[in-house]
C-alpha cells in the first residue's frame, strides 16, 4: 500500500493537515518535497471520505539570520529584523522580503501543481492578537518549558529565561533581544549587541507588553501553540528536525505538558541534495523552486517527490540526468498502469504513485496513463534539428494522429526540452549535425566504415522511424562485425556530429531525415583515410 494511504488508513475522523516555511530566501526546489508529500497525505484521506483541510503558514516573524542574499550595506540594517519587516529586493512590488520570496515566488508554483492550501502568515496571526493567549500560557508555564528542554534535549536555559522574543523598540530587531521579569501583564526586555553572533543589538532596554505582534514565541513554542491554534493532527517534517532530542521532541514535549494536546502524527521525510550536499535556502544554495517548475511538467515535479518513500534521499542535478532520467522513469510507470509493456522492476505501489503524480486528483488514471508521451531525450535532439515538424513525427511514431491532450504534452515537454538544452543539460546532449560529411570521418578505421555501411544496407531494408529501432540496428551491424557498440557509436558522432562522442546514436539518426542518414552513411563508408 502507497505510504500515505497507509497512514489516511490509520486516521478517524475530520483531519488537519499541516506545512510550514521560514523565508529566509530564495526557496530551494527541495522545499517542495514537504508541500508534495503533505498535498499526498490530504488527498488520501479525502481519498478514505475523510473531512481534511490543507494549511500552509509561513513563519514570516522569524529574524532575519542569514546574508546569503542581503548586500553589505544592508547587513547592520536588517540583519535581526523579522522578515515580514525586511524590504523587498529592488524591483519587487511585494511588501515584504518573505512576501516577495514565499508569497510570489514559492508559493506561486503550488497553483500549477494542484495544491491549494489555506494559507496563513504568523505577522498577522501575532498583529491580530490570535497569538496573545499563547504567548500568556507559555510565559506562565515557563519554569515548566526549560524543564523540558533539559528533560527532552539537555539544552539548559538560564533560571530567568522567559520563552518570548520581544521587537525592539528603538530598533526594530526580534533577533537580538532577551526577555525577563513577566509579571502578569509585561516582560522587561533588553537588546543586547551581542546575544547572537549574526545580528548586532542596539542596547535599547524597557519593558512592554508582549502582545498585539510585538513579540513572538521561540520556534518549538511556536510550534507547539499552531497545532493548538489549528487542530492540526498531520504534520511531517524534515530528519534535521526530527533527530532524537531535536526540536520536533521538544515541541511534542510541550504540546503535551503545557498546552494539553497530543501532538500531530508526524512523517519525517529526507532531504534532496543537489551535488550530494544539502540545499539550503538561507544559504542560497540549490536550484531555486520557481525556476524548476518552469523547467519541469508539474506531474513530474510531483513524481520527483512521490516516486520513492519520504525516508529516502533524493539526489537532483537539473544538469546532469536527474531531467530525462526523471521523464523515462515516468513513461515507464505509466506504460505499466497501462498495461503496455515495459522494462525493470516496479515500484509495488507504482499505480497509487502514478495517480498521486497527476494534477488533477480526479483524472481518470488509466486514461491518463494510456495517452502517448514522447520519449524526452528524442525530443531533446528532434527540438535542434531544423524543419522537424514534431506532430507529424509523433503522430508515426504512435501510429495514429495525437488527440488535443497528447498536443498539449508534446507541446510542453518540447518547450522543457528547448529550455534545458539551452540553460541546463550537458554538452553531449547539444548537437550540431554537420552539413557536409565532418574532416574527423576520414580517422575512422576499416571495420567502423563497413559497420556504417552495413547500417545504411540495413537501413534501407528496414527503414526504422524510432530512436529504440535504430539502436537496434547499430548494435546488430556492429555485433556482426565484431565491433564494439562503443566503437560503432563513435562512428556515427563523428560522420554526422565530428566529435568523439554524443546523445544516443539511434536518436540522435531518429531525429534526422532518412534520405539524409542514408547519404551521410554511404560518404563516412568511402572516405579514405
Amino acid at each position: 500500500m502507497f505510504w500515505a494511504d497507509e497512514l489516511a488508513a490509520t486516521l478517524d475522523g475530520a483531519q488537519v493537515v499541516n506545512d510550514s516555511k521560514t523565508p529566509s530566501g530564495t526557496v530551494h526546489v527541495g522545499s517542495l518535497r514537504g508541500v508534495v508529500l503533505h498535498d499526498a497525505i490530504t488527498r488520501a484521506i479525502r481519498e478514505r471520505g475523510l473531512p481534511v483541510e490543507f494549511r500552509y503558514g509561513v513563519d514570516d516573524l522569524d529574524p532575519m539570520d542569514s546574508q546569503a542574499l542581503l548586500t553589505p550595506d544592508a547587513v547592520d540594517r536588517y540583519m535581526g529584523v523579522p522578515l515580514a519587516q525586511v524590504p523587498a529586493p529592488a524591483g519587487s512590488s511585494a511588501a515584504s522580503y518573505a512576501r516577495h520570496f514565499v508569497g510570489e515566488q514559492f508559493m506561486g508554483t503550488f497553483a500549477g501543481l494542484g495544491i491549494t492550501p489555506t494559507i496563513y502568515w504568523m505577522s498577522d496571526l501575532y498583529a491580530n492578537g490570535t497569538m496573545d493567549p499563547f504567548i500568556r500560557t507559555a510565559l506562565d508555564g515557563a519554569a515548566l518549558i526549560r524543564d523540558i528542554y533539559v528533560r527532552v534535549s539537555r539544552v539548559e536555559k538560564a533560571p530567568g529565561w522567559l520563552p518570548v522574543s520581544v521587537i525592539c523598540e528603538a530598533c526594530g530587531k526580534i533577533g537580538t533581544t532577551l526577555a525577563s521579569d513577566w509579571d502578569g501583564e509585561t516582560v522587561a526586555y533588553a537588546c543586547k549587541p551581542d546575544y547572537v553572533d549574526w545580528a548586532r543589538g542596539c542596547g535599547h532596554a524597557g519593558r512592554v507588553r508582549p502582545a498585539g505582534g510585538r513579540a513572538k514565541l521561540p520556534f518549538n513554542v511556536d510550534w507547539a501553540a499552531k497545532w493548538s491554534l489549528f487542530g492540526i493532527t498531520v504534520e511531517g517534517c524534515g530528519k534535521d528536525l526530527a533527530t532524537r532530542g531535536g526540536s520536533r521532541d521538544r515541541s511534542d514535549a510541550i504540546s503535551r505538558e503545557l498546552f494539553r494536546r497530543e501532538p500531530p502524527h508526524n512523517v519525517q521525510y529526507e532531504f534532496l541534495n543537489i551535488g550530494g550536499r544539502k540545499m539550503s535556502t538561507s544559504k542560497g544554495r540549490g536550484a531555486a523552486a520557481h525556476d524548476m517548475a518552469d523547467l519541469i511538467p508539474a506531474e513530474m515535479l510531483r513524481f520527483l517527490f512521490l516516486r520513492h518513500q519520504p525516508r529516502r534521499a533524493l539526489e537532483f542535478d537539473p544538469e546532469g540526468e536527474t531531467v530525462p532520467g526523471q521523464f523515462d522513469e515516468f513513461d515507464r510507470i505509466a506504460a505499466a498502469v497501462a498495461g503496455k509493456p515495459f522494462a525493470g522492476q516496479l515500484p509495488a505501489d507504482h499505480e497509487a504513485i502514478f495517480a498521486q503524480s497527476l494534477v488533477d486528483p480526479s483524472a481518470d488514471v488509466a486514461t491518463e496513463a494510456a495517452r502517448f508521451r514522447p520519449a524526452f531525450r528524442h525530443l531533446a535532439l528532434l527540438v535542434q534539428v531544423p524543419g522537424v515538424d514534431l506532430e507529424a513525427r509523433m503522430a508515426a511514431e504512435k501510429g495514429a494522429p495525437l488527440d488535443a491532450a497528447e498536443r498539449a504534452i508534446l507541446a510542453e515537454r518540447a518547450r522543457v526540452a528547448r529550455l534545458w538544452i539551452e540553460r541546463y543539460a550537458p554538452e553531449r546532449y547539444r548537437v550540431s549535425v554537420r552539413d557536409a560529411l565532418p574532416p574527423e570521418a576520414a580517422s575512422l578505421t576499416e571495420a567502423q566504415r563497413i559497420v556504417l555501411r552495413d547500417l545504411g544496407s540495413l537501413a534501407a531494408a528496414e527503414r526504422p522511424t524510432t530512436g529504440d529501432a535504430w539502436q537496434d540496428l547499430i548494435f546488430r551491424a556492429a555485433q556482426a562485425r565484431g565491433v564494439s557498440s562503443g566503437d560503432a557509436f563513435g562512428a556515427i558522432y563523428a560522420a554526422f556530429l565530428g566529435r568523439p562522442n554524443g546523445p544516443r546514436a539511434g536518436w540522435l539518426l531518429a531525429g534526422l531525415d532518412a534520405g539524409f542518414v542514408g547519404e551521410r552513411l554511404r560518404a563516412a563508408a568511402e572516405v579514405q583515410a
